[in-house]
């Protein structure tokens, strides 16, 4: 079965950018970010072997999300300039390496993974989504795994882990964030209820629908009042956390890796300052041919 990893670009980005606190080119440009993603993908394609591989970037928040909730993710501070001014260029790296990569305006970079992911596991393709990002596990099928950097021991996330980490099925997770909320995106949950009474919740109705149904069956009466009262954010946030349709269109071919341009990877290193790298390069042909 053939393996397509999709990777959350600016995810990764990010944390290149602050795994490695400084590092600068020649000119004295910041390089950091850009060193750690080529670092960070190199070793997921040498652990993975993907035959078919896609960065994938946020365009913007979604118009839909942003008019149900306007301070949706609102109160996230601003990239940081030194990241920004690296994005461009690690663009130029994926494209002399190869590597396809999407971004369209108003298109957030989740929505556009789980198409992709869907698309490629119904044509029968094993898919590994690379992302620390939580909402990706209601994503998570016998053909859809999720590799978390945050798990060290470099396992491909199954329904098993989804399971251990939340309490919950993959098919429950939306409805296990939409109780609890989600502080990372600025969505406001039930008072009182956490990661644990959520999944408590979950186990004993199975769905918000029926929870809701049979509301009258919560023991704890502050809770049932919370839960009652919240009805309306629960459900609006059943539609935030969900990862929305958009236009996709899966093609094994166009996301299949083409070879590395050398020449023009050898002038981004020698930009940057990537000795090693430029090393590599020179290495011998079966190294060249893995190399990214």
């Amino acid at each position: 079965m053939d393996r397509l990893l999709i990777v959350d670009g600016h995810a990764y980005a990010y944390r290149a950018f602050h795994a490695i606190r400084e590092l600068r080119s020649p000119d004295r440009k910041p390089t950091n970010a850009i060193y750690g993603f080529v670092k960070m993908l190199e070793k997921m394609r040498q652990t993975l072997a993907p035959d078919h591989l896609m960065v994938v970037w946020d365009g913007g928040l979604s118009a839909a999300r942003l008019t149900a909730l306007p301070e949706y993710k609102a109160q996230r501070p601003e990239m940081p300039d030194d990241l920004r001014l690296q994005l461009d260029e690690i663009a130029a790296y994926l494209e002399a390496a190869g590597v396809a990569s999407y971004c369209s305006p108003g298109i957030e970079a989740d929505d556009y993974i789980a198409c992709l992911a869907r698309q490629a596991a119904q044509a029968g393709l094993s898919v590994v989504i690379a992302s620390s990002d939580k909402d990706f596990m209601q994503l998570v099928t016998s053909h859809i795994g999720l590799l978390n950097p945050n798990d060290k021991t470099e396992t491909v996330w199954t329904d098993e882990q989804v399971r251990a980490k939340t309490g919950v099925d993959p098919l429950q997770i939306v409805d296990w964030l939409s109780l609890m909320g989600d502080s990372v995106d600025n969505i406001r949950g039930v008072s009182g209820v956490g990661p644990r009474t959520a999944a408590d919740l979950l186990r004993q109705f199975g769905s918000i629908e029926d929870l809701y149904r049979r509301l009258d069956a919560v023991k704890s009466e502050k809770l049932r009042s919370a839960i009652a009262e919240s009805e309306n954010i629960v459900r609006r946030n059943r539609e935030l956390v969900r990862l929305h349709e958009v236009a996709c269109k899966f093609a094994a071919d166009d996301l299949r890796p083409a070879a590395p341009d050398l020449a023009r990877l050898r002038r981004l290193y020698e930009r940057w300052g990537f000795r090693k790298m430029l090393a590599a390069l020179d290495a011998t042909p079966e190294k060249q041919a893995v190399l990214i």
